[in-house]
């Protein structure tokens, strides 16, 4: 999948088949219709277009709310469309002067003259251009005059994005990361970098790797402890040496630990700042520095204050325990 992060980065098409939308999760009702675009770019003999916006629409409309938070950040949801199969991905910055395109200026400068566009998915709610004055029945007029064609997501496919979209967030702020990976089916998770902290972990038995999440609308999910994965590269990445004449290439594969996961502010201390501490188990490398990701498979139990550090190391042995029991209930 070829990637843009500006529609000026991008060539024109002879036959692109397009969809519009932040697609925040490309959760299953996404999916749905991504793989729709995917097969008709195929049987069309043309090529597959995701035209989405970054930042997301609302924080640039009403940038005094922050409440606003996305499940996936902009390159988390790269990897996924690409996965999915998608030839081209389009991140258009989205400005005021960008909304405040007139609808029909819209239409002729970005999906006709930049993009291309023979066929467009599109659902029947679809608004676009200044005060979101443009709508689906002013993309199939267009469409009779630039010679595409539209066709429409249906109303219950777009109610069921909808409501999945706010349910992975209820989900996830309320901690069910179980019930929000039905939804998006695949684990929710958080990439970040390792930071320096205050080590208290290493004086009870339990070291914990500190995480920085850089992007400030990145979902986090509830305070709690959590059963996670932790996948690495860098210096830690391993070869696979299944090579052969015919295949000299080298795969690189990040290592996958298993381990509980932090959030809260830590109250048996007194804690200040919100954290995202990670215990990894049968692991001892200094990581400070490196980019790790945690996949998100288990709530265990919400935050509590202990009446000091030895009450805490007792619980945190018993969910050491138990997210130990949960990885080999997955393995029988």
């Amino acid at each position: 999948m070829k990637i843009y992060h500006n529609l000026s980065e991008f060539t024109k098409l002879d036959n692109a088949i397009v969809t519009i939308g932040t697609f925040d999760g490309v959760h299953f009702g996404h999916q749905k219709i991504i793989k729709q675009l995917v097969e008709k770019a195929k049987t069309d003999g043309g090529e597959s277009v995701i035209l989405t916006f970054f930042p997301h629409p609302r924080m640039i409309i009403d940038p005094e709310n922050q409440d606003l938070k996305m499940i996936n950040t902009i390159n988390e949801k790269a990897e996924i469309l690409k996965s999915l199969g998608v030839d081209h991905l389009i991140i258009t910055p989205f400005t005021r002067d960008f909304s405040n395109q007139l609808p029909d200026d819209y239409i002729k400068n970005t999906l006709v003259n930049n993009i291309g566009t023979k066929h467009i998915i599109i659902g029947y709610d679809h608004r676009f251009g200044k005060d979101r004055s443009g709508n689906l029945a002013d993309l199939k007029t267009a469409g009779l005059h630039f010679g595409f064609t539209v066709e429409e997501i249906m109303e219950q496919d777009i109610h069921d994005v909808a409501v999945s979209s706010t349910k992975i967030r209820q989900a996830l702020l309320a901690g069910d990361v179980s019930l929000a990976a039905d939804y998006l089916g695949y684990p929710f998770s958080i990439f970040g970098r390792v930071i320096k902290g205050d080590k208290i972990g290493r004086t009870i038995g339990f070291p914990t790797a500190n995480i920085f999440v850089e992007e400030t609308y990145k979902l986090i999910p509830g305070d709690g402890i959590y059963a996670v994965t932790v996948e690495m590269n860098s210096d830690l990445t391993v070869t696979d040496s299944k090579t052969t004449s015919e295949n000299p290439t080298v795969n690189l594969k990040p290592l996958t630990f298993k381990g509980m996961a932090y959030i809260g502010q830590r109250p048996t201390i007194n804690g200040m700042t919100r954290n995202i501490e990670v215990n990894i188990f049968d692991f001892n490398r200094e990581i400070y520095g490196q980019d790790i990701k945690m996949n998100f498979l288990k709530f265990l139990r919400h935050d509590v204050k202990f009446t000091g550090l030895e009450a805490l190391t007792v619980q945190l042995q018993k969910d050491k325990e138990a997210t130990l029991n949960y990885f080999a209930s997955l393995e029988k």
